[in-house]
């Protein structure tokens, strides 16, 4: 019985984890670029990352810590 419930939480955790991953949309690539001192340079970055991430190619994020 243990190693029944065992192999289907396995399961659940494996088919859960999927490999798909979301990318910023247009208007969020423009809303995030808005604070940077190159806009257009911004936005290129991140579309050409965007692509990328969407071909299956890994990627460095910028991480920006949040300002109230």
């Amino acid at each position: 019985m243990k190693l029944v419930l065992n192999f289907f939480i396995f399961l659940l955790a494996f088919f859960s984890f999927s490999s798909k991953s979301l990318s910023l949309t247009d208007y969020q690539i423009k809303r995030f670029c808005l604070k940077e001192k190159r806009v257009s340079l911004c936005i290129k970055n991140l579309k050409e990352k965007r692509s990328d991430l969407k071909k299956g190619k890994l990627i460095e994020i910028p991480i920006t810590p949040y300002k109230r």
